[in-house]
């Protein structure tokens, strides 16, 4: 038993993986299914400690170490691959499905990587294989952007690797643990980890190739590249003051954008980077409360965030549309997905008795403990904002909104399945706290449902909906059009428009057609845009509307009054 516990939970991936690029049909489905339990096994049977260590160049590479953090998100890791597996059961691209494996297995390596060396090796992993979801949907816009995810999760990858040659060269150890701001190399550590956590002006290449993978694809990148991040942060800089008000800055701009956005998807990819935010935040805080709140968070967003993106990719498997624009009127033809997709949206909303309501709370009152008012305000704030965007937005414009008549129906048994394990997991943590609280890293001495949270919580969620069908039966809603949002792109095409151009050029003599191939990557990526139009003379939109200011006006008057009520 000794010995087949000491095997790390990635490998039995890696072997699915690579059973899945041989296999077929019925047999694929069983060995990609089976993975995740017997990863889970594994762990049930693994005490905490150093189970697996290799020499390798003169290094001494731990690959399987356990400890509370680890395992808590090693179970959210086994826990999401299992839900991603069966959400695309119905899928026959060996491409996704080898990829699916071998991301998973880069993940769950990750989160018991014992040493940065080892971190950075999984960190790799994830970059070359989570790309392949976002070409398997073969169209020229998800070349491009893929293309783009990977140069930038290259960077992320270069700058973990400097920021770790210089440590182990300074101090003479490569333990991930706690390192600090002030440590040889922590800079470049920090910044590959913030990139690959959606840091502000680093974050478009979550916004740009999330809408673009398979409807599959994107439930797994929703799950894993992002929360790596996040654990990774969470281990090596606890209490980093910068970090606080980096989070607050996530939780804060993807609102603006989300709320003129028209691909749904994107909307929510904009989502991610808020909820993101109020975990990086909490790892700020760096107290047990706060580190408490952010990992549970992030336990909790894999379930919520991944429920609204299986139920936006039923809706584009069934349709072939993601626009709101487009939609509308399908709860009549998908009733069981509309339901599923509403409890998603109260769960990421955050209301009593669903999942967010018990892990955001604590990272707000840790705020609130450090005497961080101004801090907790802008939280409150973007709370309001997740209400509007991915509380009502999703769900109204995909299943209420101006019925365009629509041919549909509810997506495979697989996906359903899917999407209620979640929507399950979402309710029971919400009424049942402990489930959760039980995993958390430290000892949790907190309880959510305080009356008096309860009822600002509820007053909260009240004026912000109040606030947003006021702005729709006035016409002062931002309208859903088809718009290109470049986002901090409007900067980067700027600041290297020309040394971009310049490389392009001197491509030519090199590769036949370089020149070309690269302009389209570019031109995707917002490099080459034109300022005032996008593709297909579509209007591209770089500020907020007017109506957009109306829009924050009146929620912030709403949510003074809320505050003092």
């Amino acid at each position: 038993m000794s010995g087949l516990t000491s095997l790390p939970p990635f490998v039995v991936f890696v072997v699915a993986g690579l059973l899945a690029a041989v296999t077929r049909g019925v047999l694929r489905s069983a060995v990609m299914l089976a993975a995740p339990f017997v990863g889970a096994w594994l762990l049930w049977n693994t005490s905490p400690g150093i189970h697996l260590q290799v020499d390798l160049m003169g290094l001494t590479l731990t690959l399987f170490e356990v400890d509370k953090l680890s395992m808590l998100f090693g179970w959210l890791f086994h826990l999401g691959a299992l839900i991603g597996v069966l959400y695309a059961l119905h899928v026959k691209d060996t491409m996704q499905q080898v990829a699916a494996m071998l991301y998973s297995a880069s993940a769950v390596g990750a989160a018991f990587a014992g040493d940065l060396v080892s971190l950075f090796l999984f960190w790799e992993g994830l970059a070359v294989t989570s790309v392949f979801l976002i070409w398997a949907r073969r169209t020229p816009a998800a070349i491009a952007a893929g293309v783009r995810y990977l140069l930038l999760q290259v960077v992320s990858g270069m700058s973990l690797l400097v920021g770790v040659i210089v440590y182990l060269v300074q101090t003479g150890s490569a333990d991930f643990g706690p390192i600090g701001l002030d440590a040889p190399g922590a800079w470049f550590i920090f910044l590959g980890l913030g990139l690959k956590c959606g840091f502000p002006i680093l974050h478009t290449w979550l916004t740009d190739a999330y809408p673009e993978a398979t409807e599959t694809g994107t439930v797994f990148l929703c799950m894993f590249t992002t929360k790596v991040g996040v654990y990774a942060l969470a281990r090596t800089f606890p209490g980093a003051e910068p970090l606080v008000y980096i989070g607050v800055a996530m939780t804060f701009f993807p609102i603006f954008f989300a709320v003129i956005e028209n691909d749904l998807r994107k909307v929510l990819s904009y989502s991610m980077i808020n909820q993101l935010g109020f975990m990086v935040c909490g790892i700020g805080l760096g107290t047990s409360l706060a580190l408490n709140g952010a990992v549970a968070h992030a336990f909790n967003d894999v379930l919520f965030k991944g429920l609204l993106f299986m139920s936006m990719g039923a809706v584009m498997y069934v349709t072939g549309r993601t626009k709101a624009s487009d939609l509308g009127g399908l709860y009549k033809k998908m009733p069981i997905t509309t339901a599923l997709c509403i409890i998603g949206a109260l769960s990421i909303s955050a209301v009593p008795l669903f999942s967010a309501f018990v892990s955001k709370s604590m990272i707000m009152t840790a705020a609130l403990e450090q005497d961080r008012t101004v801090v907790w305000l802008f939280l409150l704030f973007a709370s309001v904002g997740v209400l509007e965007h991915a509380g009502i937005k999703i769900p109204f414009f995909a299943f209420f909104a101006h019925d365009q008549g629509l041919e549909a129906r509810e997506p495979p048994l697989n996906m359903r399945i899917a999407m209620t394990i979640s929507a399950v997991l979402c309710v029971a943590i919400g009424c049942f706290p402990g489930m959760l609280y039980s995993l958390l890293p430290y000892d949790v001495q907190y309880s959510p449902y305080d009356l008096t949270h309860v009822i600002v919580q509820l007053q909260l969620l009240f004026f912000g909906a109040l606030a947003v069908f006021w702005m729709m039966r006035t016409g002062a809603y931002p309208a859903e059009v088809r718009a290109l949002n470049l986002d901090a792109d409007w900067l980067w095409r700027r600041l290297f428009l020309k040394s971009l151009d310049r490389a392009v050029n001197g491509l030519k003599p090199a590769v036949e057609g370089g020149q070309a191939f690269a302009r389209l990557q570019i031109e995707r990526s917002g490099a080459f845009l034109k300022r005032h139009h996008g593709p297909t003379g579509t209007l591209a939109r770089t500020w907020p509307t007017g109506s957009m200011v109306l829009w924050v006006a009146l929620l912030l008057a709403l949510f003074i009054v809320a505050y003092y009520l």
